[in-house]
Protein backbone atom coordinates (compact mmCIF):
# COMPACT_ATOMS: atom_id res chain seq x y z
CA UNK A 1 0.00 0.00 0.00
CA UNK A 2 1.51 3.31 -1.09
CA UNK A 3 -0.38 5.40 1.50
CA UNK A 4 -2.44 4.83 4.61
CA UNK A 5 -5.62 6.69 3.71
CA UNK A 6 -9.26 6.15 4.69
CA UNK A 7 -11.41 5.68 1.60
CA UNK A 8 -14.53 4.21 0.04
CA UNK A 9 -13.57 0.97 -1.69
CA UNK A 10 -16.39 -0.75 -3.54
CA UNK A 11 -19.03 -1.89 -1.06
CA UNK A 12 -16.92 -0.95 1.96
CA UNK A 13 -15.66 2.13 3.76
CA UNK A 14 -12.13 1.45 4.96
CA UNK A 15 -10.68 3.51 7.83
CA UNK A 16 -6.91 3.44 8.27
CA UNK A 17 -4.55 4.87 10.86
CA UNK A 18 -0.77 4.72 10.51
CA UNK A 19 0.97 3.24 13.57
CA UNK A 20 3.55 0.68 12.34
CA UNK A 21 5.13 0.39 15.80
CA UNK A 22 1.69 -0.20 17.35
CA UNK A 23 2.30 2.39 20.01
CA UNK A 24 -1.47 2.68 20.44
CA UNK A 25 -3.17 -0.03 22.48
CA UNK A 26 -6.46 0.23 20.61
CA UNK A 27 -8.50 2.35 18.21
CA UNK A 28 -12.25 2.73 17.81
CA UNK A 29 -14.36 4.72 15.39
CA UNK A 30 -16.77 7.45 16.51
CA UNK A 31 -19.60 7.97 14.03
CA UNK A 32 -23.26 9.06 13.93
CA UNK A 33 -24.83 5.99 12.36
CA UNK A 34 -25.66 4.11 15.55
CA UNK A 35 -23.63 1.05 14.59
CA UNK A 36 -23.07 -1.69 17.14
CA UNK A 37 -19.96 -1.16 19.31
CA UNK A 38 -18.38 -4.46 18.23
CA UNK A 39 -18.34 -3.23 14.61
CA UNK A 40 -16.23 -0.18 15.45
CA UNK A 41 -13.03 -1.75 16.80
CA UNK A 42 -10.01 -1.37 14.53
CA UNK A 43 -7.84 -4.41 13.88
CA UNK A 44 -4.05 -4.26 14.08
CA UNK A 45 -2.42 -4.62 10.65
CA UNK A 46 1.13 -4.25 9.37
CA UNK A 47 0.94 -0.49 8.83
CA UNK A 48 -1.08 0.25 11.98
CA UNK A 49 -4.85 -0.05 12.34
CA UNK A 50 -7.71 -0.78 9.98
CA UNK A 51 -11.50 -0.96 10.13
CA UNK A 52 -13.75 -2.12 7.31
CA UNK A 53 -17.47 -1.30 7.34
CA UNK A 54 -20.21 -2.13 4.87
CA UNK A 55 -20.95 1.08 2.97
CA UNK A 56 -23.81 2.81 4.82
CA UNK A 57 -26.91 4.29 3.15
CA UNK A 58 -25.74 7.90 3.48
CA UNK A 59 -23.96 10.08 0.95
CA UNK A 60 -21.34 11.46 3.34
CA UNK A 61 -19.97 10.24 6.65
CA UNK A 62 -18.54 12.20 9.58
CA UNK A 63 -16.20 10.43 11.98
CA UNK A 64 -13.39 10.62 14.54
CA UNK A 65 -10.74 8.18 15.72
CA UNK A 66 -11.01 7.28 19.42
CA UNK A 67 -7.50 6.24 20.41
CA UNK A 68 -7.08 4.39 23.71
CA UNK A 69 -5.70 6.62 26.48
CA UNK A 70 -5.51 9.58 24.07
CA UNK A 71 -9.12 10.42 23.25
CA UNK A 72 -10.83 11.62 20.10
CA UNK A 73 -8.95 13.02 17.13
CA UNK A 74 -9.59 13.72 13.47
CA UNK A 75 -8.12 11.42 10.83
CA UNK A 76 -4.56 12.73 10.27
CA UNK A 77 -4.43 11.40 6.69
CA UNK A 78 -7.78 12.91 5.62
CA UNK A 79 -7.72 16.62 4.70
CA UNK A 80 -11.55 16.79 4.70
CA UNK A 81 -12.49 18.37 8.05
CA UNK A 82 -15.76 20.07 8.91
CA UNK A 83 -16.56 22.25 11.92
CA UNK A 84 -19.57 21.89 14.15
CA UNK A 85 -21.01 22.74 17.55
CA UNK A 86 -18.98 19.89 19.12
CA UNK A 87 -15.70 20.52 17.34
CA UNK A 88 -14.14 19.37 14.10
CA UNK A 89 -14.91 16.05 12.44
CA UNK A 90 -13.27 14.25 9.57
CA UNK A 91 -15.62 13.31 6.75
CA UNK A 92 -15.72 11.19 3.63
CA UNK A 93 -17.92 11.70 0.57
CA UNK A 94 -19.68 8.55 -0.60
CA UNK A 95 -20.67 7.88 -4.22
CA UNK A 96 -23.32 10.32 -5.40
CA UNK A 97 -22.52 13.13 -2.97
CA UNK A 98 -22.50 16.62 -4.52
CA UNK A 99 -22.07 19.83 -2.55
CA UNK A 100 -24.76 22.49 -3.13
CA UNK A 101 -24.10 24.76 -6.09
CA UNK A 102 -24.82 27.95 -4.14
CA UNK A 103 -21.64 27.67 -2.06
CA UNK A 104 -19.74 28.66 -5.23
CA UNK A 105 -22.01 31.65 -6.02
CA UNK A 106 -20.68 35.11 -5.17
CA UNK A 107 -23.15 36.55 -2.62
CA UNK A 108 -24.50 40.09 -2.67
CA UNK A 109 -22.68 42.62 -0.52
CA UNK A 110 -24.28 42.70 2.91
CA UNK A 111 -24.15 44.11 6.42
CA UNK A 112 -24.42 42.36 9.79
CA UNK A 113 -25.75 44.48 12.64
CA UNK A 114 -25.86 43.32 16.30
CA UNK A 115 -28.91 43.83 18.51
CA UNK A 116 -29.43 42.88 22.14
CA UNK A 117 -32.99 42.38 23.36
CA UNK A 118 -33.57 42.37 27.13
CA UNK A 119 -36.12 39.78 28.21
CA UNK A 120 -37.33 37.83 31.26
CA UNK A 121 -35.11 34.90 30.17
CA UNK A 122 -32.07 37.16 29.93
CA UNK A 123 -30.45 39.17 27.15
CA UNK A 124 -31.09 37.70 23.70
CA UNK A 125 -28.35 38.41 21.16
CA UNK A 126 -29.45 38.94 17.56
CA UNK A 127 -27.47 39.76 14.44
CA UNK A 128 -29.40 41.16 11.50
CA UNK A 129 -28.02 40.32 8.05
CA UNK A 130 -29.24 42.54 5.22
CA UNK A 131 -28.27 43.30 1.62
CA UNK A 132 -26.07 46.37 1.50
CA UNK A 133 -27.63 49.60 0.29
CA UNK A 134 -31.22 48.92 1.37
CA UNK A 135 -32.35 51.28 4.11
CA UNK A 136 -33.98 49.87 7.27
CA UNK A 137 -37.17 51.77 6.37
CA UNK A 138 -37.58 49.76 3.17
CA UNK A 139 -39.90 46.83 3.81
CA UNK A 140 -38.43 43.36 3.15
CA UNK A 141 -39.41 39.79 4.05
CA UNK A 142 -37.79 38.51 7.26
CA UNK A 143 -36.26 35.13 8.06
CA UNK A 144 -35.33 34.39 11.69
CA UNK A 145 -32.98 31.55 12.62
CA UNK A 146 -32.57 29.77 15.92
CA UNK A 147 -28.88 28.98 16.55
CA UNK A 148 -28.30 31.66 13.94
CA UNK A 149 -24.57 32.39 14.44
CA UNK A 150 -23.80 28.65 14.36
CA UNK A 151 -25.93 28.22 11.25
CA UNK A 152 -23.93 31.04 9.66
CA UNK A 153 -20.59 29.57 10.71
CA UNK A 154 -21.15 25.86 10.10
CA UNK A 155 -23.95 25.79 7.50
CA UNK A 156 -23.13 28.97 5.58
CA UNK A 157 -26.56 30.48 6.19
CA UNK A 158 -25.55 34.09 5.48
CA UNK A 159 -23.67 32.99 2.35
CA UNK A 160 -26.78 31.06 1.28
CA UNK A 161 -28.90 34.19 1.78
CA UNK A 162 -26.54 36.35 -0.24
CA UNK A 163 -26.15 33.75 -2.99
CA UNK A 164 -29.89 33.23 -3.35
CA UNK A 165 -30.47 36.97 -3.66
CA UNK A 166 -27.54 37.37 -6.08
CA UNK A 167 -28.89 34.63 -8.35
CA UNK A 168 -32.51 35.90 -8.07
CA UNK A 169 -33.62 32.58 -6.58
CA UNK A 170 -35.07 34.61 -3.73
CA UNK A 171 -36.12 38.27 -3.46
CA UNK A 172 -34.03 40.57 -1.26
CA UNK A 173 -34.77 39.82 2.40
CA UNK A 174 -33.34 40.22 5.88
CA UNK A 175 -32.11 37.46 8.16
CA UNK A 176 -32.10 37.66 11.98
CA UNK A 177 -29.58 35.32 13.59
CA UNK A 178 -30.66 34.46 17.15
CA UNK A 179 -28.04 33.14 19.58
CA UNK A 180 -29.26 31.18 22.61
CA UNK A 181 -27.54 31.82 25.93
CA UNK A 182 -28.90 28.68 27.61
CA UNK A 183 -29.90 26.61 24.62
CA UNK A 184 -31.54 23.56 26.19
CA UNK A 185 -33.49 25.62 28.70
CA UNK A 186 -34.72 28.15 26.11
CA UNK A 187 -35.54 25.75 23.31
CA UNK A 188 -37.11 22.87 25.25
CA UNK A 189 -40.77 23.97 24.97
CA UNK A 190 -40.13 26.94 27.25
CA UNK A 191 -43.14 29.32 27.45
CA UNK A 192 -41.00 32.22 28.71
CA UNK A 193 -38.63 31.96 25.76
CA UNK A 194 -41.52 31.69 23.28
CA UNK A 195 -43.05 34.80 24.84
CA UNK A 196 -39.74 36.66 24.61
CA UNK A 197 -39.20 35.61 21.00
CA UNK A 198 -42.66 36.56 19.75
CA UNK A 199 -43.40 39.59 21.95
CA UNK A 200 -39.94 41.15 22.31
CA UNK A 201 -37.36 39.88 19.81
CA UNK A 202 -39.53 39.97 16.70
CA UNK A 203 -41.09 43.39 17.52
CA UNK A 204 -37.62 44.82 18.25
CA UNK A 205 -36.29 43.67 14.89
CA UNK A 206 -39.42 44.94 13.14
CA UNK A 207 -39.13 48.30 14.89
CA UNK A 208 -35.64 48.81 13.49
CA UNK A 209 -36.17 47.11 10.12
CA UNK A 210 -39.49 47.37 8.34
CA UNK A 211 -40.44 43.73 7.83
CA UNK A 212 -43.14 41.51 6.43
CA UNK A 213 -43.96 37.80 6.11
CA UNK A 214 -41.72 36.50 8.93
CA UNK A 215 -40.50 32.90 8.69
CA UNK A 216 -38.78 31.07 11.57
CA UNK A 217 -36.26 28.26 11.13
CA UNK A 218 -34.45 25.93 13.51
CA UNK A 219 -32.75 22.55 13.73
CA UNK A 220 -32.93 19.83 16.35
CA UNK A 221 -34.18 21.45 19.59
CA UNK A 222 -34.31 24.77 17.72
CA UNK A 223 -36.93 23.27 15.41
CA UNK A 224 -39.03 22.17 18.37
CA UNK A 225 -38.78 25.70 19.81
CA UNK A 226 -39.90 27.17 16.48
CA UNK A 227 -43.01 25.00 16.34
CA UNK A 228 -43.71 25.68 20.03
CA UNK A 229 -43.53 29.46 19.51
CA UNK A 230 -46.01 29.44 16.63
CA UNK A 231 -48.31 26.90 18.31
CA UNK A 232 -48.61 29.03 21.46
CA UNK A 233 -48.52 32.40 19.68
CA UNK A 234 -50.51 31.55 16.55
CA UNK A 235 -50.23 33.79 13.54
CA UNK A 236 -46.80 35.16 14.46
CA UNK A 237 -44.95 33.38 11.65
CA UNK A 238 -46.14 32.71 8.12
CA UNK A 239 -43.75 29.84 7.63
CA UNK A 240 -41.67 27.35 9.66
CA UNK A 241 -38.53 25.56 8.44
CA UNK A 242 -37.92 22.62 10.80
CA UNK A 243 -34.80 20.46 10.41
CA UNK A 244 -34.26 17.23 12.34
CA UNK A 245 -36.66 18.46 15.00
CA UNK A 246 -36.41 16.99 18.50
CA UNK A 247 -40.08 16.02 18.55
CA UNK A 248 -39.56 13.37 21.24
CA UNK A 249 -42.32 10.95 22.15
CA UNK A 250 -42.39 8.12 24.68
CA UNK A 251 -42.80 5.65 21.82
CA UNK A 252 -40.11 6.90 19.44
CA UNK A 253 -37.52 8.25 21.89
CA UNK A 254 -37.56 6.44 25.25
CA UNK A 255 -33.73 6.56 25.29
CA UNK A 256 -33.84 10.35 25.76
CA UNK A 257 -35.63 10.17 29.12
CA UNK A 258 -32.48 9.33 31.06
CA UNK A 259 -30.11 11.65 29.18
CA UNK A 260 -32.09 14.85 28.53
CA UNK A 261 -33.13 16.93 31.53
CA UNK A 262 -36.08 18.61 29.77
CA UNK A 263 -37.54 15.41 28.35
CA UNK A 264 -40.87 15.84 30.19
CA UNK A 265 -41.39 19.36 28.84
CA UNK A 266 -40.61 18.31 25.27
CA UNK A 267 -42.75 15.16 25.28
CA UNK A 268 -45.57 17.08 26.95
CA UNK A 269 -45.68 19.63 24.14
CA UNK A 270 -45.39 16.99 21.43
CA UNK A 271 -48.26 15.09 23.07
CA UNK A 272 -50.30 18.30 22.98
CA UNK A 273 -49.77 18.65 19.23
CA UNK A 274 -50.41 15.00 18.44
CA UNK A 275 -53.65 15.00 20.48
CA UNK A 276 -54.97 18.34 19.17
CA UNK A 277 -58.32 18.37 17.44
CA UNK A 278 -57.39 21.49 15.49
CA UNK A 279 -54.28 23.58 14.87
CA UNK A 280 -54.24 27.12 16.30
CA UNK A 281 -52.75 28.38 13.00
CA UNK A 282 -51.72 26.95 9.65
CA UNK A 283 -48.34 28.39 8.60
CA UNK A 284 -46.54 26.88 5.61
CA UNK A 285 -44.13 24.22 6.88
CA UNK A 286 -41.08 22.53 5.38
CA UNK A 287 -39.35 19.76 7.33
CA UNK A 288 -36.15 17.82 6.70
CA UNK A 289 -34.49 14.92 8.50
CA UNK A 290 -31.72 12.47 7.79
CA UNK A 291 -33.17 9.18 6.62
CA UNK A 292 -31.00 7.22 9.06
CA UNK A 293 -30.75 9.67 11.97
CA UNK A 294 -32.34 8.96 15.34
CA UNK A 295 -34.88 11.79 15.03
CA UNK A 296 -36.29 10.67 11.68
CA UNK A 297 -38.98 8.55 13.34
CA UNK A 298 -40.45 11.34 15.46
CA UNK A 299 -40.20 13.72 12.48
CA UNK A 300 -42.28 11.34 10.36
CA UNK A 301 -44.91 11.25 13.11
CA UNK A 302 -44.95 15.04 13.47
CA UNK A 303 -45.04 15.75 9.73
CA UNK A 304 -48.00 13.40 9.27
CA UNK A 305 -49.89 14.92 12.19
CA UNK A 306 -49.35 18.52 11.12
CA UNK A 307 -50.59 17.62 7.66
CA UNK A 308 -53.68 15.98 9.17
CA UNK A 309 -54.34 19.21 11.09
CA UNK A 310 -54.41 21.13 7.83
CA UNK A 311 -50.93 22.68 7.74
CA UNK A 312 -49.33 22.67 4.26
CA UNK A 313 -46.34 20.43 5.04
CA UNK A 314 -43.49 19.34 2.79
CA UNK A 315 -41.18 16.73 4.32
CA UNK A 316 -37.83 15.73 2.82
CA UNK A 317 -35.77 12.80 4.08
CA UNK A 318 -32.14 13.18 3.09
CA UNK A 319 -29.26 10.67 2.90
CA UNK A 320 -27.30 12.20 5.78
CA UNK A 321 -27.33 12.48 9.56
CA UNK A 322 -27.87 15.04 12.36
CA UNK A 323 -25.26 17.72 11.62
CA UNK A 324 -24.84 21.21 10.21
CA UNK A 325 -23.54 20.07 6.83
CA UNK A 326 -26.59 17.87 6.38
CA UNK A 327 -28.81 20.84 7.19
CA UNK A 328 -26.76 23.08 4.88
CA UNK A 329 -27.03 20.73 1.94
CA UNK A 330 -30.84 20.95 1.79
CA UNK A 331 -31.26 24.69 2.34
CA UNK A 332 -31.68 24.72 -1.41
CA UNK A 333 -34.16 23.52 -2.56
CA UNK A 334 -36.09 22.97 0.71
CA UNK A 335 -35.75 26.35 2.44
CA UNK A 336 -35.74 28.12 -0.93
CA UNK A 337 -38.99 26.41 -1.83
CA UNK A 338 -40.65 27.33 1.48
CA UNK A 339 -39.59 30.97 1.25
CA UNK A 340 -40.84 31.24 -2.31
CA UNK A 341 -44.16 29.69 -1.21
CA UNK A 342 -44.55 32.24 1.59
CA UNK A 343 -43.05 35.28 -0.10
CA UNK A 344 -44.54 34.88 -3.59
Amino acid sequence: MSSVVSAVEGAEVVFRLSDPAHAFTGVRLWQELGLAAELLEFKPVEYGWELRLARPSVHRMEYLFDIADQGMRTDPANPRVVGGAFGEHSWLPLPGYVEPAWIHVEPVASTLTPLVVDSPVGPIDVQVWAPEGITPAFELPLLLSHDGPEFAMYAGLTHYAGAMVASSELPPFRLALIRPTTRNLWYAANPQYAEALTQLVLPTVQAQYKSKQPVLMGASLGALAALYAEWHHPGTFEGLFLQSGSFFTLDTDPQEESRFEFYAQVTGFVREVLAAGAAPSTPAVAMTAGATEENVHNNRVMAARLAELGLPVEFDETPDMHNFTAWRDVLDPDLTGLLNRVWA
